[in-house]
C-alpha cells in the first residue's frame, strides 16, 4: 500500500500558521519543528549576550537582534537563533532578516545535534555569515566557527572563560567572562576549589 506523500509547506503558510501558534517552530522547508525549551541559564546567557553586543554596536550600523529574528537559510528553511547580528536595512514588520553578519545558538542537551550538525551546515550556505558562535548551557565554553568569505569553509575555535571573543566582522570584542556573568556551574567550581 502506497501512503500518500505530504507536500511541503510553503513560507508564507509556516509564518501564517507560526503566528498562531502558542509553542514556537522553526521551519526545516518542508514543515514546522518544535524549538525545544530553555532553561534559565541559557536565558541569563543570551541576555547577557544581547546586551554586551548591544552596547558595543551601539551607533556602528550593526545592530544585534534577539531570538524572534529569523534567517533564511538552505531550501527556504527559517531559523531563530538565539541572537544576530545585521549590518543591513531591515523592515521592521518583516520576518525575515537581511545581511547576518554573525549568529550565536546557545546548545542545550535536546538542541545539540540541530546545532552543531543542521545549523552549521545551514549558516554555511547564507553567504552574509561570517561568524557562527555556540555557547554552551552548561560551563563556560564557546566553538567560535569562523570565515573571511562565503567560499570559504569554517575555522573553528573553542574558547573558554578567559578568553576573549574577537569578532573583527563587526569591530568588536567581548571577555567570554561577560557572556557568562551571573551564573555558576558545578563542574567549575569544583575544579576551582
Amino acid at each position: 500500500m502506497n501512503a500518500p506523500l505530504r507536500q511541503p509547506w510553503t513560507q508564507e503558510q509556516f509564518f501564517a500558521w507560526a503566528s498562531t501558534q502558542e509553542r514556537r517552530y522553526e521551519f526545516d522547508g518542508f514543515q514546522p519543528v518544535a524549538m525545544t525549551g530553555g532553561t534559565n541559564g541559557a536565558s541569563a546567557i543570551g541576555v547577557n549576550l544581547i546586551t554586551a553586543l548591544h552596547g558595543r554596536l551601539r551607533n556602528s550600523g550593526c545592530r544585534p537582534l534577539g531570538p524572534d529574528a529569523g534567517i533564511e537559510t538552505v531550501n527556504t528553511a527559517i531559523r531563530y537563533p538565539d541572537a544576530l547580528v545585521t549590518c543591513s536595512r531591515f523592515d521592521p514588520q518583516g520576518q525575515k532578516v537581511p545581511g547576518v553578519v554573525v549568529v550565536f545558538e546557545v546548545v542545550s542537551p535536546n538542541s545539540s545535534r540541530i546545532d552543531r550538525i543542521v545549523k552549521v551546515r545551514e549558516y554555511a550556505a547564507v553567504p552574509s555569515i561570517r561568524r557562527y558562535v555556540i555557547l554552551e548551557s552548561s560551563s563556560v565554553d564557546l566553538t567560535v566557527m569562523e570565515r573571511e568569505t562565503a567560499d570559504q569553509t569554517w575555522r573553528t575555535t573553542v574558547l573558554t572563560g578567559e578568553d576573549i571573543l574577537r569578532m573583527p566582522e563587526i569591530g568588536i570584542e567581548i571577555p567570554v567572562s561577560e557572556i557568562y556573568e551571573g551564573l555558576a556551574f558545578p563542574d567549575q567550581e569544583e575544579a576551582t576549589a
